[in-house]
């Protein structure tokens, strides 16, 4: 049998997973955005502001997916069984 999961609970994962991975994204976004802007860019603050922009709106752009498709199983491989003919 199935488990009752409820619908707040569901809802509830995905915003947990949307705002950890736009953090993650952002935060990467941001630190390489320093990284270009002191080794390449000679101090200058658009790499950084670029870099936090992209990581943001990646973040963005996965929760709107996420939110979209409201029935994907994450991690679930389903596997169909063939029936054996007959001779």
């Amino acid at each position: 049998m199935a488990d009752n999961v409820r619908s707040e609970d569901v809802l509830g994962q995905k915003w947990d997973r949307c705002v950890s991975d736009t953090m993650i994204k952002f935060a990467s976004g941001l630190g390489l955005g320093i990284v270009f802007s002191v080794v390449f860019f000679r101090r200058r603050p658009w790499p950084v502001a670029f870099g936090a922009g992209a990581g943001l709106g990646m973040g963005y752009a996965n929760c709107q997916h996420d939110f979209q498709n409201p029935f994907l199983a994450y991690g679930q491989r389903i596997k169909v069984a063939q029936k054996a003919e007959p001779k």
